[in-house]
C-alpha cells in the first residue's frame, strides 16, 4: 500500500532540477551582491587611504558621513511615508467583500496577501534606495545651507541677504520637491493597495471609495497642495534668478504680473489643501474637486496667459522705457558678482594712434633713436609662441622619446641675473605613448617608466642669433638643460616630475631593501651639458613621502579590486615596502581635496623652495547671485586654445558669480597639495572653510617665492572680459540699444575663434617701466577695429595693483584690428618677399605665431613671430624666421624685434648720421648762415659741429649697442642707449637753444 503514497521518479527528478535551479539563483545572486559589495568597499577604503596620505581625511569623512545621513534619513522619510500609507491602506480595509468588484482584481489580492510582508518591505526598500541615492548627490547643498554666510549685501528687490538666494533657497527648493516627491509616490501607493483589497470600486456609480480611503488620500492629496503652496511662496524668490530674453534677473513682466500671480496661487493652493483636509468629515469630492479645478485654471491664467499679455501688450511697445530700471539693476549686480565693477576696473580714454606728420619729418638719427626707444620699451615683450614651439621643445630637449611636454607651453617670469625675464616653461613629463610597442607590458608600463625629469625653459624674448644674424632657433635660459637657469635663480630643485598633466594612471613604486636594484627609468644629464647626446639612461627608486602604502596583502587585494589588476598580488615587483601612486594630474588631486572648487584647465610649472610645483587657481561659482546675468561658463572662456572646463561645482555650466578664491600648489615629486585662501572676503569660500575647517590655509601663509610666481587666473579673466564686452556700458538706455558692445577679437590665424588672453611684459600706460599682465583686445560688434585695450596686472608681489583690470578706450575709430593687420603684414611687399621661399610648390608654408597688440606712444603696435617647419630626417618642428611690426600703418620684417621696429620705422640695420649731421641737406651748404662764420669767438667749434659729433657720439653707442645686444648682453646694451640717449638729447638741446652765449644760429641738422 505504500506504493501508492511513493512519488513518482518523475517528480522527485523534476523537484531535483527545480532545486537545483533555485539553488543556482540565489547562489548568481549572492556572488553579483557580493562583487558589488566587494568593489564598493574596495573603492570607500581605498579612498579613505588616499586621502589619508594627501592630508585631508576630514574632508573625506565629512564627504562620506554627510552623503550617509542624507541617504539614511531621506530613505528612510520616503520609506516610512511610503510603507505606512501601504500598512494603514490595508489596516483600514473593508472587512466584507462588497458586490460590484472586479473578478481579475481577486487573482491579484490572493496572489499578494501571502507575501504582503514581503512586499511591503520590498517597496520600503526600493522607494528608499532611490529616495537616499537622490539625496546623496544634494550633500553640497545641504553643507552650503548649513553653514552659508552672509554675503553683507541684498537684492534690489526683496531686500534679502543674498547668502539667502545662494545658501538656503536651493536646500529649501529641495525639502519642498521631496516632499511633493513623496507625497505622489504614497497616493500612488495607497490607491493601489485600496483597489486591491475594495476600498476603491471604479465599476460602480457610486460609493467608489470607503470612508478610510477617501479620508486617507484626502490627507495625501492636501499635503501635496500644500507643500505646492510652498513651493509657489519660494518661486518667488526664483524670480531674481530667472532667465529673461534680455537680462537674468527680476523683469517688468515679472515685478507687476508673475509675481502677484505666484502670490494669488500660493493662497489659492492654501485654500485648496484646507478643503481636502475638511473632505476627511464632510465625504464628498465637490468642494476639493473645485478648488484644485481652481488652481489649475488659476496656474494656467494667472501663471502664463496673463504674463504674455503684459509682456506683448504693456512692455513690448515700450520695452526700453519699462524696463530701465531692471536693466540698471542687472548691470549693477552683474559688474558685483563678476568683479568688474569700478573698483576694479579702470577706463581711460586713448588716442590709437601716433602723430604720422611729426614720424614723417624725423631725420635719420632720430629715427633710430626713436627705434632704439621704442625697443627699450618692448625688448620683454615675448615674441616666442608657446603653441607653435611645442615641437621645438619636444625635439630639442625631449633626449628619449617617452618624455613629452605639454601642446601649449607655459609662460612665467623669473629674475635672472637681477632682471625680470619672460620665460616659456615646459615640463619634460613622462609620455608612454612614445614607449616602443613591444616594450609596453604592466611592469614596464607601471613599475620601469613612472616619472618625466625636469622643467624646459626658453627665453621668451630672444632669438638665438650667430655671426650671420639670426638662425630662427629659441634660446634655452640655460644650455641644454635649461633647468640649470631655473636653479640658478631658485637655488637648485629635485627634478623628478612624479606627478603631472601627463603622468599614468598609476605607478607602483619602492623596493623591498636597499640592496635591491633600482628599475625606475630615469634620466641623467650633467650640468654642463651642451649636447642633447650627453644626456644617459639612470635608474632611480623614489624615496618621497607620496603615494599609498600597498605592503600587506589585504591593501594588495583591494587595489587589485580597484583596478581590475591581479598583478598587484601577483607580481614580485609589489613588495613590503611598495607604494602606489594614483591621481596624479595637478587638477584631479585640487578636484579631490577641494570638490567644491572649479579648478582652472590650465596647471602651470614653478620651481619654488627647490620644487617642482604645479599652480592651479581655484574658483568659488554659483549661478543663484540674484539679478547677475547668467551664461555658460564654457562659452565664456571659449578661445582658439580652448580645450575642456573642469567645471565641477554646479548643475549645469551656467554661472552668474566667480571670484579667484584659492590659490593651490601640487608638488610634482611627492604629490603634496596646498590649498591658500585668495579672495578671503568671498562668503562662499568661508563657507567652505567652515565646513572643511584647517583644509585651506590663510593668504599669509604664502611664501614670497610663491607669491612671485602667482599669477591672475586665466579662466577668470576670460570670464570677466566676456562680460565686459556688454557690461562696460552702464547706462541703462545705452545698454538696451546695444550700439556700444564690443566682442572679443577674433584669431586671425584661425577662423572663427577669439583670441587667447596673452601673458605679456605691457608698456605701462601711466607710468614709467612695464607690467606683467594678462591682456586682450576688444573689437566694436561686428566690425573690424580696435575698441578698447584690456590688460589686467597680473604681478601678485604688487599688492595694490594686482587685479586692477585696466581698459584704453581709443579714440581712434579707425584702428585696425588683429584681423585687419594680419592682412595687411601678409599683404605688404616686403614681407611678401621674405616670406616667398616658404610659400612656392613644395616648401611648407609659413607658419604665423600670436599677434599681440600692445598700446605704446599713443598709439598701437602689433607684433607676430613667423615661423617654418625645418625637417630633419623623421623629424620636424618650427623655428622662428622672422617677426613682423606694424606701427603707424607701416610693416617691417626682420630677423628679430629690433630689426623688425627698425625696418617700420624705415631704418636700416647700420645706418649711421653723415658727419655733418645734416640729414636732410646733403651738399652741405648752410642756407641759414650764408657767410659761414659759424663761431666767431672760436668757443670749442660751431654749434653745428657740436651737434655733428653730440650725434656721433650717440650713433657709436647705438652701433655698441646692437652689438652688445646680439651678443646677449642686456645689461651692457640698457648702459650703452642710455649713453646713447644722452648724446641724442644733448644734441636736440643744441637745436632747441642756437642763441646760447658764444653761438650762432645755424641751419638745423
Amino acid at each position: 500500500m505504500s506504493e501508492l503514497f511513493d512519488d513518482e521518479p518523475g517528480d522527485i527528478e523534476t523537484r531535483r532540477r527545480g532545486g537545483r535551479a533555485r539553488a543556482l539563483v540565489i547562489t548568481g545572486i549572492v556572488l553579483i551582491l557580493g562583487f558589488f559589495a566587494l568593489t564598493t568597499f574596495a573603492s570607500v577604503y581605498t579612498d579613505r587611504l588616499w586621502y589619508q596620505e594627501v592630508g585631508y581625511s576630514q574632508v573625506f569623512s565629512t564627504m562620506l558621513w554627510t552623503r550617509v545621513g542624507l541617504f539614511v534619513v531621506f530613505g528612510l522619510l520616503m520609506a516610512a511615508t511610503v510603507t505606512v500609507s501601504m500598512y494603514l491602506a490595508y489596516r483600514f480595509r473593508p472587512l466584507f467583500r462588497l458586490p460590484g468588484g472586479d473578478g481579475s482584481v481577486d487573482r491579484y489580492r490572493d496572489a499578494v496577501t501571502p507575501i504582503r510582508a514581503w512586499l511591503l518591505a520590498g517597496v520600503g526598500v526600493v522607494v528608499g534606495v532611490f529616495a537616499g541615492t537622490s539625496a546623496l548627490g544634494h550633500w553640497r547643498t545641504y553643507l552650503l545651507w548649513r553653514h552659508g554666510k552672509s554675503f553683507h549685501q541684498t537684492d534690489a528687490y526683496f531686500h534679502k541677504d543674498i547668502g539667502f538666494y545662494v545658501f538656503d533657497l536651493p536646500w529649501w527648493h529641495f525639502l519642498v520637491d521631496f516632499v511633493m516627491a513623496a507625497t505622489v509616490v504614497a497616493i500612488i501607493a495607497t490607491a493601489v493597495v485600496h483597489y486591491l483589497y475594495g476600498g476603491i470600486r471604479l465599476q460602480v456609480q457610486h460609493d467608489r471609495l470607503s470612508g478610510a480611503a477617501q479620508a486617507q488620500l484626502s490627507v495625501l492629496l492636501g499635503v501635496f497642495v500644500l507643500a505646492k503652496g510652498v513651493d509657489y511662496y519660494l518661486d518667488r524668490f526664483d524670480l531674481v534668478t530667472n532667465d529673461n530674453s534680455l537680462f537674468t534677473g527680476m523683469n517688468y513682466t515679472g515685478e507687476n504680473a508673475l509675481l502677484p500671480a505666484r502670490n494669488i496661487l500660493m493662497g489659492v493652493a492654501v485654500i485648496c489643501a484646507i478643503l481636502f483636509f475638511l473632505n476627511i468629515w464632510r465625504r464628498t469630492w465637490q468642494l476639493p474637486s473645485v478648488g484644485l479645478a481652481l488652481l489649475v485654471l488659476s496656474a494656467v491664467l494667472l501663471g502664463m496667459i496673463w504674463p504674455a499679455i503684459v509682456q506683448n501688450f504693456q512692455v513690448n511697445p515700450t520695452e526700453a522705457d519699462k524696463e530701465e530700471t531692471y536693466i540698471q539693476n542687472n548691470i549693477d549686480a552683474t559688474r558685483s558678482a563678476y568683479d568688474i565693477s569700478d573698483d576694479t576696473v579702470e577706463i581711460d580714454k586713448y588716442a590709437g594712434v601716433t602723430d604720422k606728420t611729426a614720424t614723417a619729418t624725423q631725420t635719420t638719427a632720430e629715427r633710430k633713436a626713436a627705434a632704439d626707444q621704442l625697443f627699450a620699451q618692448l625688448k620683454q615683450v615675448p615674441v616666442i609662441d608657446p603653441k607653435q614651439v611645442h615641437a621645438t621643445f619636444d625635439q630639442r630637449q625631449q633626449l628619449f622619446a617617452y618624455y613629452s611636454v605639454a601642446p601649449v607651453l607655459d609662460v612665467d617670469r623669473y629674475q635672472l641675473n637681477g632682471e625680470d625675464e619672460p620665460l616659456v616653461l615646459g615640463v619634460r613629463e613622462l609620455d608612454q605613448s612614445g614607449i616602443n610597442a613591444d616594450d609596453k607590458n604592466w611592469s614596464n608600463l607601471h613599475t620601469v617608466y613612472t616619472h618625466g625629469e625636469g622643467v624646459i625653459a626658453a627665453y621668451a624674448n630672444e632669438i638665438a642669433t650667430d655671426d650671420t644674424g639670426s638662425n630662427g632657433k629659441v634660446v634655452w635660459a640655460e644650455g641644454l638643460q635649461s633647468d640649470n637657469a631655473l636653479s640658478e635663480a631658485d637655488g637648485g630643485f629635485e627634478q623628478r616630475i612624479y606627478y603631472g598633466e601627463q603622468s599614468p594612471s598609476y605607478s607602483i613604486v619602492g623596493k623591498a631593501s636597499a640592496d635591491d636594484p633600482n628599475v625606475e627609468l630615469g634620466l641623467t644629464l650633467p650640468s654642463d651639458a651642451t649636447s642633447e647626446d650627453e644626456a644617459s639612461e639612470d635608474k632611480t627608486t623614489y624615496d618621497g613621502k607620496g603615494g599609498v602604502e600597498i605592503g600587506s596583502t589585504f591593501r594588495q587585494l583591494m587595489y587589485a579590486v580597484k583596478f581590475g589588476e591581479p598583478n598587484f598580488l601577483l607580481s614580485g615587483r609589489v613588495n613590503s615596502d611598495s607604494k602606489v601612486l594614483y591621481n596624479r594630474d595637478p587638477q584631479t588631486r585640487v578636484e579631490q581635496v577641494a570638490p567644491w572648487l572649479t579648478v582652472d584647465g590650465d596647471p602651470y610649472p614653478a620651481v619654488i623652495d627647490g620644487r617642482i610645483q604645479w599652480i592651479l587657481d581655484g574658483y568659488t561659482t554659483t549661478d543663484r547671485y540674484p539679478n547677475s546675468q547668467r551664461a555658460s561658463f564654457e562659452s565664456m572662456i571659449d578661445d582658439s586654445l580652448q580645450e575642456n572646463t573642469g567645471l565641477q561645482t554646479v548643475p549645469t555650466d551656467e554661472i552668474n558669480y566667480m571670484r579667484s578664491a584659492v590659490k593651490a600648489t601640487v608638488d610634482a615629486y611627492d604629490g603634496t597639495v596646498t590649498l591658500y585662501a585668495w579672495d578671503e572676503d568671498d562668503p562662499i569660500l568661508q563657507t567652505w572653510e567652515d565646513v572643511f575647517p584647517g583644509s585651506v590655509k590663510p593668504r599669509s601663509a604664502i611664501s614670497p617665492d610663491l607669491m612671485a610666481h602667482l599669477r591672475y587666473p586665466e579662466d577668470l579673466f576670460k570670464v570677466q572680459r566676456y562680460q565686459l564686452a556688454k557690461y562696460h556700458v552702464t547706462d541703462a538706455s545705452d545698454f538696451y540699444q546695444g550700439s556700444l558692445r564690443w566682442e572679443v577679437a577674433k584669431d586671425p590665424n584661425l577662423t572663427n575663434s577669439f583670441q587667447p588672453p596673452y601673458r605679456v611684459f605691457t608698456p605701462a600706460v601711466n607710468g614709467s617701466g612695464s607690467e606683467w599682465s594678462l591682456t586682450s583686445v576688444f573689437t566694436p560688434r561686428g566690425k573690424d577695429t580696435v575698441a578698447s585695450f584690456a590688460s589686467v596686472n597680473s604681478d601678485a608681489t604688487d599688492t595694490e595693483g594686482f587685479g586692477k583690470i585696466h581698459l584704453l578706450e581709443l579714440d581712434d575709430p579707425n584702428a585696425p584690428a588683429p584681423g585687419q593687420v594680419a592682412n595687411s603684414m601678409s599683404a605688404d611687399e616686403d614681407v611678401r618677399t621674405q616670406l616667398l621661399k616658404y610659400s612656392n610648390s613644395g616648401q611648407t608654408p609659413p607658419i604665423y605665431g600670436n599677434l599681440l597688440t600692445l598700446p605704446v606712444n599713443d598709439g598701437l603696435i602689433y607684433i607676430e613671430p613667423v615661423y617654418a617647419v625645418r625637417t630633419l630626417g623623421d623629424s620636424s618642428y618650427p623655428i622662428i624666421q622672422f617677426v613682423i611690426v606694424s606701427y603707424n600703418g607701416n610693416v617691417g620684417i626682420g630677423e628679430n624685434l629690433a630689426l623688425a621696429l627698425s625696418d617700420s620705422l624705415g631704418v636700416s640695420k647700420g645706418t649711421t648720421t653723415p658727419p655733418d649731421g645734416n640729414t636732410d641737406n646733403p651738399d652741405g651748404d648752410n642756407t641759414d648762415n650764408p657767410d659761414g662764420n659759424d663761431n666767431p669767438d672760436g668757443d670749442g667749434g660751431t654749434v653745428k659741429q657740436q651737434i655733428a659729433e653730440e650725434l656721433d657720439a650717440a650713433d657709436r653707442f647705438f652701433t655698441q649697442a646692437d652689438e652688445a645686444k646680439a651678443a646677449g648682453n642686456i645689461a651692457k646694451w640698457a648702459r650703452l642707449i642710455d649713453k646713447a640717449q644722452e648724446h641724442f638729447e644733448a644734441a636736440l638741446a643744441l637745436m632747441d637753444d642756437p642763441g646760447a652765449p658764444g653761438q650762432k644760429p645755424t641751419a638745423t641738422p
